[in-house]
C-alpha cells in the first residue's frame, strides 16, 4: 500500500472519531445538575437547560454547594486553588430556559427529564429539528427502552443510553447502554466521554433496568413481598442485608432513598412489557404508599419516618 494511501485512512480515521467537548444537558434536577458538574468539573462546555429560570437557578445553588464539598476534600491545604477550581468550574456552565438553543452547538446532549416514554419521545422529536446532524443523543433513563426513544428521531446511529447512578459526582459507574441502531463510533465516543469525566463505563444492551436496575429492583420488591408475607421486619431484613451481604443500605432504606415512586414506576413498565414475569410482579403496599403520597425521604415519609 502506498503512503499516500496509508495518508488517506489515517485521515479519514481522524475524521470520523467523535469526541465531545460541547453538552447540552436538558433537565437540571438531581441527575441532570449532577451531570453537569461532573463535566464541567472536567473542563467540558456545558448548558444545562429546564423549564424555568428559578429551577436553574436553584441547580446552580446545589452545583456549587456540592462543589463546594468537594474542595473541602481535595483541596483542604490549598483553599485559592479550591475556589478557583470551584470557579472553573462554574464558568463552564451555561443556562438556558430554551432547548433549541441549548443544543445548537452540542457534540452531545443528554436527556435528564421525567421517566414518560411519551415526554422523552416529544423532547427528542424537537431537538432533532435544532441539533446539528453530527450530535449524539443520550438519554440518562433507568428503566425505559432505548429504542423506543431513539425512534422518535431521525438519528437511530447517534443515539444511546447514558445511564448515570445518584450522585452523579460521586457514584462512579455509568451504564453505556447500545441499541441495536447504536454506531460504534458512538459506542466508542460515549465510553470515552464516560472515562473523561471519571467514570468507569460499563456495555449493556438494550434490556428491560439494563445491568444494574435489573437485579437491584427486583431485589428491592423480593424485600416487600417478604414484609407483606410477614416472613420479616423491615428494619430485620434492612440489618440482615447490611450485615449479613455486607450492603451499605438495607432494601427498604434504599427503597425511601430512590423513591417508591420511582420504584412503581420501573415496575410498572416492566410488568406491561412481561406480564406473566413474577419478577415483575406490582407491588400492593408499594401502590398504597404511592397513592398516599408516601414517596420516601422526598416527601418525609416511606416505609420510615424522616
Amino acid at each position: 500500500m502506498s503512503l499516500s494511501a496509508l495518508t488517506y485512512i489515517a485521515r479519514r480515521g481522524m475524521a470520523t472519531k467523535l469526541t465531545v467537548k460541547n453538552l447540552a444537558i436538558i433537565g437540571s434536577g438531581q441527575m441532570g445538575a449532577g451531570i453537569a458538574q461532573v463535566a464541567a468539573a472536567t473542563g467540558h462546555k456545558v448548558v444545562l437547560c429546564d423549564t424555568a429560570a428559578d429551577i436553574l437557578e436553584k441547580a446552580q445553588a446545589g452545583i456549587q454547594k456540592s462543589l463546594q464539598r468537594v474542595v473541602k476534600k481535595k483541596f483542604a491545604d490549598e483553599p485559592e486553588k479550591g475556589q478557583e477550581f470551584i470557579s472553573t468550574t462554574m464558568a463552564n456552565i451555561e443556562i438556558t430556559t430554551e432547548p433549541a438553543k441549548a443544543v445548537v452547538t452540542a457534540d452531545l446532549v443528554v436527556e435528564a427529564i421525567v421517566e414518560n416514554l411519551a415526554v422523552k419521545q416529544e423532547l427528542f422529536k424537537t431537538l432533532d429539528k435544532f441539533a446539528p446532524a453530527k450530535t449524539i443523543f443520550a438519554s440518562n433513563t433507568s428503566s425505559l427502552p432505548i429504542t423506543a426513544i431513539a425512534n422518535s428521531t431521525t438519528r437511530q446511529d447517534k443515539f444511546a443510553g447514558l445511564h448515570f447512578f445518584n450522585p452523579v459526582p460521586i457514584m462512579k459507574l455509568v451504564e453505556v447502554v447500545r441499541a441495536p441502531g447504536t454506531s460504534q463510533a458512538v459506542y466508542e465516543c460515549l465510553m470515552e466521554f464516560s472515562r473523561a469525566l471519571g467514570k468507569h463505563p460499563v456495555t449493556c444492551k438494550d434490556t428491560p433496568g439494563f445491568l444494574v436496575n435489573r437485579l437491584l429492583v427486583p431485589y428491592l420488591m423480593e424485600a416487600v413481598r417478604l414484609y407483606e408475607r410477614g416472613d420479616g421486619s423491615k428494619e430485620d431484613l434492612d440489618v440482615a442485608m447490611k450485615l449479613g451481604a455486607g450492603y451499605p443500605m438495607g432494601p427498604f432504606e434504599l427503597l425511601d432513598y430512590v423513591g417508591l415512586d420511582t420504584c412503581k414506576f420501573i415496575m410498572d413498565g416492566w410488568h406491561e412489557l412481561e406480564p406473566d414475569n413474577p419478577l415483575f410482579a406490582p407491588s400492593q403496599l408499594v401502590n398504597e404508599l404511592v397513592a398516599a403520597g408516601k414517596h420516601g425521604k422526598k416527601t418525609g415519609e416511606g416505609f420510615y419516618k424522616y
